[in-house]
């Protein structure tokens, strides 16, 4: 068991977890600039961008890298000066460190050695998408970003099909077709909602059904870091409702057709009808892949 006093007088000093903005820089808070002024080391995911931050509110203090990439390296050697007494703030490129981020590594590793983690609130995506998405706000399950290859990725949509707390996800601009598209596929036609330059100028909501963002992904420019949040399940299915589940549409068509002897349009309609899709897209998918 691990009990912590945050503020209590120590030897040891205090790894701060310290959120920055997503966009508009007035969301940084007095207390994220006085802590970044006062701890000895701040160590950051890019140096680059977070000097800018620095230089405009004024911060000097000594700036070190820290991501993915050197974790494993650099995290032993902050925890040996957060045992040794100095004080240490990580920050991301954006929002709050640890959430889809390697700040948790360090975290962890704080823990374990006994050293207090206080975590400042502040900006982040994932909760004003949800409070913004007019979606419910009473139960939901942040999830990041999806995995890259869709065999990984459907494998985690067929987990989260069940859940019936609001979804929210992560995606980046080039990504964001296919990843809506795999989604309406595994997920069906729920309500949702895509949101893109949060807190920046060109902030932007669209709601809508999930065939409604798949299309408007395909007919704008996509620019932007994305959110997306999703309606969850209305109910638990059981497993065995689910069969097709690992199917993709064009195999769902196909199983009716070659097993149940079904004709081309009414594999179509019963194929919609289990996923929760509109007919058309379900024809459209079948009959592209027949070409």
């Amino acid at each position: 068991m691990n009990v912590q006093k945050s503020f209590m007088d120590r030897e040891r000093g205090t790894l701060y977890i310290v959120p920055t903005p997503i966009g508009n820089l007035e969301d940084m808070t007095f207390r994220a600039v006085r802590t970044l002024k006062e701890v000895d080391m701040i160590g950051a995911e890019d140096t680059r961008n977070t000097r800018k931050l620095l230089n405009h509110f004024e911060i000097s203090t000594t700036l070190v890298s820290y991501h993915e990439h050197n974790k494993h390296t650099k995290g032993p050697e902050l925890i040996d000066r957060l045992d040794n007494g100095q004080n240490i703030a990580i920050v991301s490129d954006a929002g709050m460190p640890g959430i889809s981020d390697p700040g948790t590594d360090l975290v962890q590793r704080a823990i374990e050695a006994d050293v207090p983690v206080v975590v400042l609130p502040g900006a982040n995506a994932a909760l004003p998408a949800l409070a913004g998405s007019g979606l419910s706000t009473e139960e939901f399950y942040f999830h990041g970003f999806l995995p890259r290859k869709k065999k990984e990725r459907t494998g985690v949509l067929q987990k989260l099909q069940s859940i019936q707390a609001t979804l929210i996800f992560y995606e980046s601009p080039h990504r964001l077709k296919e990843m809506l598209s795999h989604v309406h596929e595994v997920l069906g036609d729920r309500k949702a909602s895509l949101v893109r330059e949060l807190t920046k100028r060109y902030e932007e909501y669209v709601r809508g059904d999930l065939g409604d963002l798949v299309d408007w992904a395909h007919s704008e420019q996509v620019r932007g870091e994305f959110c997306i949040v999703i309606e969850g399940a209305d109910d638990v299915e059981p497993a065995e409702t689910q069969w097709w589940a690992s199917l993709s549409v064009i195999d769902h068509v196909q199983h009716y057709i070659e097993n149940d002897g079904l004709r081309n349009k009414e594999a179509i309609k019963q194929t919609a009808l289990d996923r929760k899709l509109p007919k058309r897209e379900v024809y459209q998918a079948y009959h592209v892949e027949e070409n």
